[in-house]
């Protein structure tokens, strides 16, 4: 489809697969999350503990060596890998050596708080071209690759692929595409700014925000859950876990991104209702991940 086609729209929501009873923690998922710089530990550790609660079986996180302890004590069900770092606490090390330690997941979550550095897109754009399994780049992952435009992506088709910009990141990379970098208000024009660079990139894109709207090259779907006390820091992490989860468990990417998004903003509703419409936390959102994944689920979550 080219970007200037109009996407079909899409409303239903997937549901979550069932397990079979036997089945064990490798089986459930093995998600890597590169994440984390000094200063930035809580978005390592709750993309972690988002992944944990969407029902990954397994998640280790690589980050710089001097947040690596605090980054494991957050959280006693993660792994975590130590790496390299430069003088301002980002990871830096061999990028052949990172790819090579990363083939042990069967899904790649990179990004979320690890800052920006003159290396790291080059770092980046290795990494993603040599992963085979799926990948989800959230926040810094975007900013640092920006620049790069789609070739970063394009490098990567036949294998998924899921960016999650919020606008402020759409609009850099649609800047690095050599198109409009506004990203004006407005849910049709949204959706035509999200589906034009997903077409382009040949990726599954979510943008973020009041209605988000996730696009592939042919479909769109425009989120109806969720609510105003989400703007706090952190819930974008929790989500990149999440739907590093979903991905993990055998979905497909565009389905994987509606059920994340839906469920994201449902369980930010369970907590409008059960704390106070304002003042809950990023973290609370993901403890309320395992009820709403049953509730969007309905009857068809469970084990065959």
């Amino acid at each position: 489809m080219s970007p200037t086609d109009a996407p079909t729209p899409v409303s239903d929501i997937p549901p979550l697969p069932p397990r079979p009873p036997e089945m064990h923690k490798g089986q459930a998922g093995r998600v890597a999350i590169l994440a984390g710089s000094r200063g930035m530990v809580g978005a390592a550790v709750l993309s972690a503990i988002g992944a944990l609660r969407g029902g990954a079986g397994l998640v280790r996180v690589y980050c710089p060596q001097s947040i690596q302890l605090t980054v494991a004590g957050c959280e006693p069900c993660m792994m975590t890998v130590p790496l390299g770092e430069d003088h301002e606490g980002h990871v830096a090390c061999d990028p052949l050596e990172l790819a090579r330690n990363l083939g042990w997941a069967d899904v790649l979550a990179v990004g979320p708080g690890m800052g920006q550095a003159g290396h790291l897109p080059d770092l980046l754009a290795h990494v993603l071209r040599v992963f085979n399994g799926p990948a989800v780049v959230d926040a810094d992952g975007l900013n640092n690759l920006a620049g790069l435009g789609v070739a970063v992506w394009q490098a990567r088709r036949g294998r998924t692929t899921v960016l999650t910009p919020h606008p402020g990141e759409m609009g850099r990379l649609r800047a690095g595409a050599g198109l409009s970098g506004d990203v004006v208000i407005g849910e049709s024009a949204r959706l035509r700014i999200a589906h034009e660079y997903a077409a382009l990139a040949g990726v599954v894109l979510v943008l973020k925000g009041y209605h988000t709207v996730v696009c592939d090259c042919e479909r769109a779907y425009v989120n109806q859950t969720g609510n105003a006390g989400m703007a706090t820091g952190g819930m974008g992490d929790v989500l990149t876990g999440l739907l590093a989860a979903l991905l993990g468990q055998g979905m497909q990417a565009f389905d994987a991104a509606r059920l994340a998004v839906y469920t994201h903003g449902l369980a930010a509703d369970r907590c409008a209702r059960s704390i106070a419409p304002i003042g809950f936390l990023a973290r609370d959102v993901a403890e309320e991940l395992p009820a709403a994944l049953a509730d969007a689920s309905r009857q068809r979550i469970g084990f065959r």
